[in-house]
């Protein structure tokens, strides 16, 4: 059985994804983030996203969704 585990790296801006004990994956937020469109307010959602729910944050990533989720955020803001 795998196990995944994700926290996020204050020190790195990253987010640690462990899978099992063989394999780590580095998101670097920065890089994750730096063409997104976003809004004073979405950007403060991104950020504790990445901190509070660092397996969404990986997810969201990984499948190229962080746009429409900032996106989701900012129509949420009105």
């Amino acid at each position: 059985m795998r196990t995944i585990f994700a926290e996020y790296n204050p020190k790195c801006n990253s987010i640690d994804v462990y899978i099992s004990a063989d394999y780590m994956l580095h998101i670097d937020c920065w890089e994750a983030e730096k063409n997104l469109k976003t809004t004073p307010d979405s950007d403060c959602a991104l950020n504790a996203l990445a901190i509070n729910e660092p397996l969404e944050y990986a997810r969201l990533y990984l499948y190229e969704n962080l746009q429409m989720w900032v996106d989701a955020e900012d129509s949420l803001e009105v």
